[in-house]
């Protein structure tokens, strides 16, 4: 007869550890299990070790020489054969205990951990696995319309597909703009209900007077206006997907009428005496921190639990930034398809302004900006960065310069005012140019739109050399510093760093006169 752990021979399992002792007493104690164990002192030579695959299981250190275990968390689980993960650490940290388990590790251990207990966490993790294995063959999902390479995406797709094989609610939460309505539909398309039909629920529009009549239907004359029956929003969705998009702003009044919905899938439409039934699965998304409202009052907790039997966050784009080449090539793709145009090719520098802004509207934002660029491209064959929308460049461009803080100029003794801003020069002496626009009054804001007006018209020409582009962000440094602080030098040389001859032999190789005293 084979025992269960006769069945978990074979596994392997690789310790990331700083401490030589700990490494050496876990390999033994692995090795009495009678698996095998490899062990590494650094993250690096552990991912490499993942690298090479073959690995069931890993017990990972939090504090490491060389970086943080839990920040690499998705990484780990993302390697080939996706182990299961151990957290062996040397201080309890609750919140990092939170951390970990959100991001799908099997356990979470304070050393010196009991030999027992670590003993049954392994043998449980390995038959975890061993189970998630066999228990159903692999499908293939259908990720047609979504886009992503890296860890944090690939945890989406794995929750994707767990979603598309329940029947149970699942819950999306994430950032305006990361997706969340592509993935439920994702979710509803892989799964057993994808013939029916995908119903939107747009929670933020829906009105107090006419909400139950939309969600539920109504029969004629129930109402003012009601001069026909009419199928609701719930009765639709009957043997399909009910998404509630925005679930967070779901009028109070109606969560406890919806939630017995959920609960018995039934309800009495406007005006109708007898109950009728839906059979429809649920998917809500929302940007809101429901968890925060249910403390607050403004959501039912009994609701959450009914909607989040399956959860999983979108990440922001800001935090993904290996899937913005894919992304852009995917949606500017489509949009020469769409319009008819040849499809377009890539400058080096379009990328390297995509990786340098923030996206605070996420991948809403950047397909918008992608088909901004493609318009502003025209019949051209390739997309530079200069056919980026100006406000994207300017904010990229500000940012690389790494400006003081804005703060009020300093007043200088015996002036009743601010001094005037130096007057804007044209760019590398190039005849051809246009010219810079003037400065505006001086202060802080005035001296930040001039440096950007100027750097704006700076890049429209053309894509400078480094070096002329070094000489005349210098130069338009120096002016910076006269329109803050005036004469004020002591200031002028506290916010640069420069002393004052550095100082003033800068002003003189750059051309620009009435040196401070």
């Amino acid at each position: 007869m084979t025992t269960s752990a006769d069945n978990l021979m074979g596994s392997r399992v690789l310790v990331i550890d700083d401490d030589p002792e700990v490494r050496g007493t876990m390999c033994s104690l692995i090795s009495r299990m009678m698996l095998a164990c490899e062990a590494a002192g650094t993250l690096a030579e552990g991912l490499a070790a993942l690298q090479r695959g073959g690995f069931d299981l890993v017990f990972l250190d939090v504090r490491l020489p060389d970086g943080n275990g839990l920040e690499r968390l998705p990484e780990i689980k993302a390697a080939p054969g996706a182990p299961e993960v151990i957290i062996l650490t040397g201080q309890g940290d609750p919140d990092g205990a939170e951390l970990a388990i959100q991001r799908g590790v099997w356990d979470y251990l304070v050393k010196p951990s009991p030999i027992k207990q670590t003993m049954l966490s392994v043998q449980r993790a390995l038959k975890y696995r061993q189970e998630k294995r066999g228990a159903a063959p692999v499908v293939a999902l259908n990720l047609e319309h979504m886009v992503g390479r890296g860890p944090a995406m690939q945890q989406v797709f794995d929750f994707i597909a767990q979603a598309a094989r329940s029947h149970s609610g699942a819950l999306i939460t994430g950032e305006t703009g990361t997706g969340k309505e592509l993935a439920a539909r994702t979710i509803h398309e892989n799964s057993a209900r994808c013939e029916g039909r995908f119903v939107v629920v747009d929670c933020a529009s829906l009105t107090e007077t006419l909400v139950e009549s939309t969600l539920f239907g109504h029969r004629k004359g129930a109402f003012t206006g009601a001069n026909e029956d009419r199928i609701g929003l719930v009765k639709l969705a009957d043997g399909g997907t009910l998404f509630l998009d925005e679930v967070g702003e779901m009028p109070l009044a109606l969560q406890k009428s919806f939630l017995r919905v959920l609960q018995e899938k039934r309800f009495r439409p406007v005006g109708e005496t007898r109950e009728v039934e839906s059979d429809f699965r649920i998917v809500a998304a929302t940007n809101r921190n429901l968890e925060a409202m249910v403390q607050a009052g403004t959501f039912r907790e009994d609701l959450l639990f009914r909607l989040k039997t399956i959860s999983v966050h979108l990440p922001p784009l800001r935090t993904r930034k290996a899937d913005l080449k894919p992304l852009a090539m995917f949606h500017v793709s489509r949009l020469c398809e769409q319009y008819g145009m040849p499809l377009k090719g890539f400058g080096s520098d379009f990328f390297e302004v995509l990786a340098a802004y923030r996206w605070p509207g996420n991948v809403r934002e950047l397909f918008n900006v992608l088909e901004r660029a493609c318009v502003a491209a025209g019949e051209e064959r390739t997309l530079y960065a200069m056919h980026l929308p100006q406000e994207i460049r300017i904010q990229v461009t500000k940012a690389s310069l790494g400006r003081p803080a804005e703060r009020q100029p300093e007043p200088r003794p015996g002036a009743a005012g601010p001094a005037p801003a130096p007057q804007a020069a044209s760019v590398s002496g190039d005849p051809q140019a246009a010219p810079a626009p003037e400065a505006p009054q001086a202060g802080p804001q005035g001296a930040c739109d001039a440096v950007a007006g100027a750097m704006d018209a700076f890049f429209a020409r053309r894509t400078p050399a480094l070096k002329e582009f070094k000489n005349e962000m210098e130069r338009r440094y120096l002016e910076y510093l006269l329109a803050m602080h005036g004469t004020n030098i002591k200031a002028i040389l506290r916010d640069s760093g420069l002393s004052r001859s550095h100082f003033y032999a800068l002003l003189k190789k750059n051309g620009i006169g009435q040196a401070p005293e």
